[in-house]
């Protein structure tokens, strides 16, 4: 049979995009064929739309939970993406051949290889080794890239092609799985035999298609029909979104051999312009450009003799025209005075570059997604759909200075909506720690626009139509899969983050239903943490924390009835009593209506007990201390008892580790305190002096180097030293007997 025209690429290739449009114009063909899911043809008037700017991605996803997608991006460069423009402007009908997306994506969760990623044999790595380049892509960058007649790059494909083809089948292996690949060839045959049924003649077609796949077209048997029903698929939706040119780039995932795609936007438009040296030219001046705004000399003689350098290195490399190896090479020498650090802000910025691309509104976009950027528009936030990481500080307060609503709680929205995308795993914003705890009006964010974002933010969709839907739905079900109160006031606490009062009190109704009898102290603890952060809001974000108050109440008293009885627990254990402690504390002092006394009164305990963990003690006192509910005479009474000679080494210094954890500067002042420890040590032999010293290590591990002159000069006073004397003995080497026992204390055996 005969077939059609079949135009052998490389993705994402500049010359071939171009010599793909010389084919077209010397065929003009009726109908153009494409290799490409052939159940995304309808976006194609999307793709070439007149407001549509490369580049742009297909996406397709399933239908249903849990969402899986695959992805077909497309840059200015592509020749696909040209085809396709070719032939909306020549009146050509036009269309992909290629197995369905809903085929791929059932073949990838049945366990159908993709390609051989692991396989022992890479036919890319062999090509390299032989070729003497430094990567394929600088291979094929000499070889057809720089290649101007067209009929030597249809050629020169179709070899590399049928040549990789074989070496990959002769060694039974590498990234192209033959049995996915003879599928979809079979599909595609199917496809040109069946627009050749409707009437088109095969010199009315052109077929472009990777060039690893002319010789499969050329021999591969048609699908039939009955094999076409037999194929498993997924219901799939698809959508076009904005890509960008850093995820085009190999450095971050997909990069179809397209490592530098700013660079190869510069090819492009010197073939376009007819101009060879354009991309050398452009390179160069684009690092000269980023080495002056960073405040470094480069002066244009510097790229004009790099760009001679540039042609100088190709000739002895046995290329024609510089390729972006040449380039670097000579943008280092001329440019960083070889040092590649020196150009590397400039070489990122000519070799990939910011570009993201953009659609118009209403363009093949999913409902979650128009909601997305009419919010950005809305709420001013376009500036930061940006690759570029930029920080946003939020005031929550009305802002009384501005006439209208909208501007007045422009911020607090502006938060709201970062929430309301953090919650659905969105990552377009990431929230930082603001400096002043208690400014619960203030917040810092830092935003960057990603493809994963847009991936994230689609396959969001199937829980709502809207953000706020598809949050809202996204709390119902953690609320539904909660496994303790904790969980609960998590998805309560995100509630009022996000300004939803229906989930506000959906997660109220589900926390009051839940016993907190049952709750552990730690569940409990992070549950009053949570719930204390929701009331310190306020009014804050237009939500009434008041139904709050008492779930608070309620489990702020059990957390003081089961504390001491949580006490009773190894060393291992302790450091999460100890958080939760804190949580506690935290709490009560940040609410008026959680009654202190029944707080003071469960330390006081803790605190005077013998025969609980005796960090947790120390750590009881030590609130104790800092909340002026201990004095002075108790806290020595409490000294004497668990620092006195007959305590066994490892209760003393864990106390005593416990009760340096807070307040420390209180604790710096009390010279008695230190005299009581020294004393201890004192009495203590050599066996118990290592186990006490295990925990007297933990216990200033966190200490400032202040804190420690500190300490240091009470125990010289102590010993009838001088500072000076102190700080030579603290600062002298260590024996060598000294330094082994240190690094030995990690595995004291306590006989336990």
């Amino acid at each position: 049979m005969e077939l059609p025209v079949l135009f052998g690429i490389r993705h994402l290739s500049p010359a071939g995009a171009w010599h793909l449009l010389q084919k077209l114009e010397e065929v003009r063909p009726r109908l153009v064929l494409i290799e490409g899911p052939s159940d995304l043809t309808e976006v194609m008037a999307d793709l070439v739309h007149p407001r549509t700017v490369p580049p742009v991605a297909i996406l397709a996803y399933t239908q249903e939970a849990p969402v899986r997608s695959i992805l077909y991006p497309l840059a200015e460069y592509s020749p696909e993406y040209q085809a396709i423009r070719w032939a909306h402007q020549n009146g050509a009908a036009c269309r992909f051949i290629d197995l369905p997306s809903g085929v791929f994506l059932a073949r990838r969760e049945s366990g159908s290889p993709e390609g051989g990623a692991e396989a022992a044999f890479d036919p890319y790595q062999a090509l390299d080794q032989a070729a003497g380049e430094d990567g394929h892509e600088t291979f094929w960058e000499r070889a057809l890239e720089h290649t101007t007649a067209p009929e030597a790059y249809h050629l020169g494909a179709a070899s590399f092609g049928r040549e990789l083809r074989a070496l990959n089948e002769s060694q039974g292996g590498g990234p192209h799985d033959a049995a996915e690949n003879q599928l979809r060839e079979a599909h595609m045959r199917r496809m040109i035999e069946d627009a050749m049924a409707e009437g088109y003649a095969p010199g009315e077609i052109v077929v472009v298609t990777g060039a690893y796949h002319l010789a499969g077209l050329q021999s591969a048997a048609p699908m039939t029909k009955k094999e076409l029903a037999a194929l498993p698929r997924e219901g799939v939706s698809f959508t076009l979104m904005p890509y960008s040119y850093y995820r085009l780039s190999s450095r971050s995932g997909y990069g179809a051999g397209n490592r530098a795609p700013a660079y190869y936007e510069l090819l492009w438009r010197g073939l376009r312009r007819g101009e060879p040296d354009y991309a050398a030219r452009g390179y160069l001046i684009r690092v000269a450009r980023q080495l002056r705004k960073a405040g470094n000399p480069a002066s244009s003689a510097s790229v004009i003799e790099g760009t001679r350098l540039a042609r100088e290195l190709a000739v002895l490399r046995g290329s024609g025209a510089p390729a972006l190896r040449d380039l670097r090479d000579a943008a280092v020498t001329c440019l960083g005075e070889g040092s590649f650090a020196a150009v590397s802000q400039g070489v990122a910025q000519a070799e990939i570059g910011a570009r993201i691309g953009s659609l118009p509104e209403g363009v093949s976009r999913t409902s979650i997604q128009e909601d997305f950027y009419r919010q950005l528009r809305t709420l001013k936030l376009e500036k930061y759909r940006d690759v570029t990481l930029q920080e946003l500080a939020l005031d929550l307060r009305e802002n009384r200075s501005v006439k209208s609503r909208e501007s007045a709680f422009l911020d607090l929205n502006r938060s709201f909506f970062l929430h309301r995308l953090r919650v659905l795993g969105v990552s377009f914003g990431l929230q930082q720690q603001v400096d002043q705890d208690s400014a619960t009006w203030a917040e810092q964010w830092l935003l960057r626009w990603s493809p994963e974002a847009e991936i994230e933010l689609v396959e969001s969709a199937l829980k709502g139509d809207t953000i706020p839907q598809a949050a809202s739905f996204r709390m119902k079900e953690r609320v539904e899969e909660a496994t303790g109160v904790a969980d609960i006031a998590g998805v309560l606490e995100d509630a009022f983050a996000c300004g939803m009062p229906r989930a506000v009190e959906y997660a109220t109704g589900a926390l009051q239903g839940m016993a907190v009898d049952a709750a552990s102290l730690e569940e409990l603890a992070t549950t009053a943490q949570r719930l204390s952060h929701v009331v310190q809001y306020g009014g804050l974000r237009q939500l009434d924390p008041a139904p709050l108050v008492p779930i608070l109440q309620q489990i702020y008293l059990r957390c003081c009835l089961i504390l001491s009885s949580c006490c009773t627990c190894d060393n291992n254990a302790a450091g999460g009593v100890v958080e939760s402690m804190e949580r506690i504390n935290a709490a009560q002092l940040a609410h008026d209506f959680l009654d202190p006394q029944s707080w003071i009164s469960a330390l006081r305990d803790i605190a005077q007990w013998d025969h609980l963990n005796t960090r947790l003690s120390g750590f009881a006192a030590a609130i104790l201390l800092e909340r002026s509910a201990m004095t002075a005479a108790e806290l020595g009474l409490e000294v004497s008892r668990r620092l006195s000679r007959g305590t066994p080494a490892e209760l003393g210094a864990g106390w005593f580790q416990g009760l340096a954890s807070r307040n420390r500067y209180a604790l710096i002042a009390r010279l008695s305190l230190w005299q009581s420890l020294s004393d201890y040590l004192d009495g203590l032999d050599e066996e118990e002096f290592k186990r006490a010293l295990v925990f007297l290590r933990r216990a200033f591990a966190d200490f400032t180097a202040r804190e420690k002159d500190s300490i240091g000069e009470n125990l010289g006073e102590i010993w009838g030293l001088n500072q000076q004397q102190v700080s030579e003995a603290v600062n002298a080497p260590l024996s060598g007997e000294a330094q082994e026992l240190l690094e030995g204390l990690d595995d004291f055996d306590f006989d336990l």
